[in-house]
């Protein structure tokens, strides 16, 4: 089998169609498998962990679960259902417990820090298309933020929605401090370098709204921590996101504040 079969598929043994997740793990007739999707998904993320999605193909997940390509098509049609079972297995990393009993802002923004940190162990993530039907441990996620939400004033479509933006919002977050990282660049020598540069851009004085923000930025003091960024931008998010609760005039603030 060539590796243009990674991309393509096999007619041998292919699963019917229809999404990986509506289809049983297990046939009901014929041989026991010889393997499960949770081995097929770690092989595929140990691999990707190690050297990038690029190295996980139909070929080197079969390598390393002892197999060949084709009998890896017994499990997964193709290339991106594998995709699909190594993302939702790494997506069952996250814990939310100890989320339950906080305000809705505080519970979310507790989620918000689990996905970020599954972006950073996991950068690959970022570059896998959102499936077209959630797995399990998708599914499991959007409990846990509906759960977050149960007692905010809104629609069934409304908590969907604001779940989507704020998800988004997480991603990227994380590609840019992935992208800043993989460059060689920390977020004080990043911003130390971006206000140099829009100083001089100011001081000819064509930009006077920019100069007064800076001024203001630089009156602040020095430049807070990645963490302390991401809180307080995904706070902002939230109190834009989330109506104000009944006897609780005013935005959700920031938890601690």
């Amino acid at each position: 089998m060539t590796e243009n079969a990674d991309s393509a598929g096999s007619t041998a043994g292919r699963p019917p169609g229809g999404s990986i997740w509506s289809r049983p793990e297990r046939q009901s007739r014929g041989p026991a498998p010889e393997h499960s999707r949770a081995e097929i998904a770690s092989a595929g993320v140990a691999l990707a962990d190690a050297a990038g999605l690029g190295a996980v193909t139909m070929r080197s997940v079969a390598a390393a679960i002892g197999t060949g390509p084709a009998s890896l098509y017994r499990y997964v049609a193709n290339r991106a259902e594998l995709l699909e079972l190594m993302a939702d297995q790494a997506r069952g990393e996250v814990s939310h417990d100890g989320t339950s009993s906080a305000e809705p802002a505080a519970r979310l923004l507790a989620i918000a820090r689990a996905g970020r940190a599954l972006y950073r162990r996991h950068p690959w993530l970022l570059d896998v298309q959102a499936a077209p039907i959630p797995g399990p441990n998708a599914i499991a996620f959007l409990e846990h933020c509906l759960a977050a939400l149960s007692d905010v004033d809104l629609s069934g479509s409304a908590k969907l929605e604001t779940i989507g933006l704020f998800s988004g919002f997480v991603r990227l977050c994380a590609q840019a401090e992935i992208e800043q990282r993989q460059a060689g660049q920390d977020i004080a020598g990043w911003q130390g370098e971006l206000t140099a540069y829009l100083a001089g851009i100011v001081a000819a004085g064509h930009h006077p709204q920019l100069a007064t923000a800076l001024a203001d930025a630089a009156s602040a003091g020095q430049a807070e921590q990645q963490d302390d960024l991401f809180d307080r931008a995904m706070t902002r998010i939230l109190a834009g996101l989330l109506p104000p609760r009944a006897g609780h005039p005013g935005r959700p603030t920031r938890p601690g504040s």
